[in-house]
Order: structure tokens, then C-alpha cells, then sequence
């Protein structure tokens, strides 16, 4: 019997909803985001530069590439929580980590004492690689993370990855920290003869990476390093209604204020801007009151924008009409892991970073969107 153009028509639609319903289904599974996020930020940042060795290109730019080791921590982090879903092996985080040996950084009067520390920037000149000197520690505490992490993801290689990250958070205890601020340097470079060694990054402020090095090592230095700089966020986020925090800070072992335009990389250096939109992400895990107290203060400002926007004064003026997933990120991170807590709007608002392809031409929107899903999905 010879169906009706109706009875075809009607058969169609159905089958054409049942495969976008199929599409929608696949596209909002956390799990194939999460994949997803990994295998195309892998395809797109990383680069071999030999059979065992390789590093995240934070250029943008594959044919000019350059490596931090703030995007080399990213990497291994990374790669360590695909480790956990079976999306990464352990030669692959080990290429990212020979990349890291290979660049340590050297202190003393004439750069001859090696660390554990990572160089922070790598790129070509005049057709060869050169290595910048000094150390950047955002990027070396996601380093000694991303290797507490392997070594549950990969038993057999845990004995390496430990013995490293003790050598990594002590050099990061002898050549990143000031005990008069009770604070991390920003980088082995600001030395107690700098004028910048009483700065601090606030996304530096890691909670709950220095309760886990606290506990890989028992130095105690660990627990006045979350005390310090917890107390100088929470100072910090105080001195404003909004809650919000700046990229820089100068602290004492008691104070804390913002920083002047321009004093460490960008007008921005006293805003809401590049380096703080990292805050909240770094707080997400932190069960610490006053991580909770800043955290909420900083979303509850947020909840309450239309749109969040791509950096903030601390008043609360934004910088920038434009929304950017390096903002939007680790909002939707620090969300993910507390509802219930008076900003859930910041959950549905804060997903369009993944409704969209994961960026090919921007390594840090499209870091921080991994991260957001590796973490934020689970």
C-alpha cells in the first residue's frame, strides 16, 4: 500500500526531531563535552617538538609559537584529568613534562644553581629557540599539581611523579615565597632586593593546591602560605562592595591594596582583569571560610550583571562590552562546584562557552573553557 504525501511529511518530521533531539542529547552530555573540550584543545595547542618532548603553544599562532610555563602547567594539569577518563596516556603527559625538565630555571649570582623551577617563556629568534630566564609561579604551581595528579592517574609512574613534585614545591618554598607577607612571590626574580617582592598575583591565592602540598610534605611553611594569602584575598575583596579583586596587590603580613596602573603589565594590573578572572576557579574546590565568604561576595556581584563582561574595575565599571570565555570560564567552574548558594543563574548564563567550537586561535579562552569542562562537568 503507497503511502500519503501527508503520512511522508509526518514521518520525516519525526525522524528529523528524533535527530536533533539525538544532537541536543550528545552535545549536552557532560561527558561528551568534556571529551570533546580535550581532544580539539589538544589538537589545536600542543606541539611536539620531538618524539619526547612537547609544549603548548600559547601564541595563537602555530607558525610563531611560544611556551609559558603557565601554559605548560595548564597542559599537564590538563592532560592528567584526561588521564582520569582514559582520553590521555601517561607518554603524554611525560612529553609535556620532558619539555618542562628541559627548560628549568637557574638562580644565584650567575644563574648557576639549578631549580625545579620552569623558565617562563620559550620562542624562536632569528630562526633558533631561546629561553627567557626566571620563573613564573602561577605556572609552577600547576606544574607540582598536574604531577600530584598523575601519580594517582598512572600508579606505575607515581614514584617519578612524587619525587618531582617534592623537589618542585620546595624550590617553589625557597624561591617564590616571602615570609614577612606570609605570601608567594610572583616569580623567583622578585627577590628580597626587588622592589616587587611584595607582590602578589591573587589568582596565585590555590587554597587547595597548598592543603595538597601541605599534605604531600608536611612543611608547615605550606599552611602559612593558604593562611597569608587567603587573609590578604579576603582584605582585598573587603575593600570593595562588589567583592571583586585585582590582577596585583601589594601586602604586608597584615594589609593588602591594589595596585597602581601599569606597575607590573597593563593599565589593567589594579582590576578585575587577565590574571584575576582566574580567582574564582582557584577558589572552587576551597571548603575555607573566607575562600567561601570571597567567593560569594565576587559571584553575588556577577549574578546580578545582564552579561558578564571581559573584566571589571573594582568598583564594579566595566572595562570591556564583550564577553570572553577567560571570564565566563572559571565563573561557570567556581558555580558548578557551589549551588545553592543565592547565584545558580551564573550556572545557565555562563554555559555558552560550550556552545560553541572550542576557539583554535585563542590558548587562554580556550584553556580555561577545558579546565571549566574537565572540572565543572563532573
Amino acid at each position: 500500500m503507497r503511502l500519503s504525501k501527508f503520512t511522508w511529511f509526518l514521518t520525516a518530521l519525526i525522524a528529523i526531531i528524533y535527530t536533533a533531539t539525538l544532537i541536543v542529547i550528545r552535545i549536552e552530555n557532560p561527558h561528551h563535552i568534556q571529551a570533546e573540550s580535550y581532544r580539539c584543545w589538544r589538537e589545536a595547542y600542543i606541539i611536539k617538538q620531538s618524539a619526547n618532548r612537547a609544549f603548548v603553544n600559547t601564541s595563537n599562532n602555530r607558525a610563531k609559537p611560544v611556551a609559558l610555563s603557565e601554559g605548560q602547567g595548564y597542559g599537564l594539569y590538563v592532560t592528567a584529568a584526561a588521564g582520569q577518563h582514559g582520553w590521555a596516556k601517561s607518554r603524554d603527559f611525560d612529553q609535556l613534562l620532558n619539555y618542562y625538565l628541559a627548560h628549568r630555571d637557574y638562580v644565584g649570582n650567575h644563574h648557576q644553581i639549578p631549580t625545579y623551577l620552569m623558565q617562563w617563556r620559550q620562542y624562536q629568534k632569528n630562526g633558533h629557540w631561546t629561553s627567557d630566564i626566571n620563573s613564573a609561579t602561577d605556572g609552577d604551581l600547576f606544574i607540582a599539581m598536574a604531577l600530584h595528579q598523575a601519580a594517582r592517574v598512572w600508579p606505575k609512574r607515581a614514584g617519578y611523579y612524587r619525587n618531582l613534585e617534592r623537589h618542585l614545591t620546595s624550590d617553589i618554598l625557597a624561591y617564590e615565597y616571602n615570609p614577612h607577607t606570609r605570601s608567594l612571590t610572583v616569580g623567583d626574580w622578585a627577590t628580597s632586593k626587588s622592589k616587587y617582592y611584595r607582590l602578589m598575583r591573587t589568582s596565585d591565592v590555590a587554597p587547595t593546591f597548598f592543603d595538597t602540598f601541605y599534605q604531600s610534605s608536611h612543611d608547615q611553611r605550606w599552611r602559612i602560605v593558604k593562611n597569608g594569602m587567603l587573609d590578604h584575598l579576603a582584605d582585598l575583596s573587603a575593600q570593595h562592595r562588589t567583592g571583586l579583586v585585582p590582577d596585583f596587590a601589594w601586602v604586608t603580613a597584615d594589609s593588602a591594596k591594589p595596585v597602581k596602573p601599569w606597575t607590573v603589565a597593563s593599565k589593567n594590573d589594579g582590576n578585575y582583569s587577565a590574571n584575576a578572572c582566574r580567582v574564582p576557579m582557584m577558589l572552587a574546590n576551597s571548603k575555607d571560610p573566607r575562600a567561601q565568604k570571597t567567593l560569594t561576595r565576587m559571584m553575588k556581584f556577577f549574578s546580578r550583571q545582564s552579561h558578564v563582561t571581559a573584566g571589571y574595575t573594582l568598583s564594579g565599571k566595566k572595562l570591556n562590552h564583550y564577553q570572553s570565555a577567560s571570564f565566563s570560564a572559571p565563573i561557570f567552574l567556581a558555580v558548578s562546584r557551589n549551588r545553592n548558594h543565592g547565584y545558580d543563574n551564573l550556572f545557565a548564563s555562563q554555559k555558552f562557552i560550550f556552545s560553541k567550537p572550542l576557539p583554535k586561535d585563542n590558548y587562554y579562552d580556550a584553556t580555561l573553557t577545558t579546565i571549566a569542562a574537565m572540572e565543572g562537568m563532573n
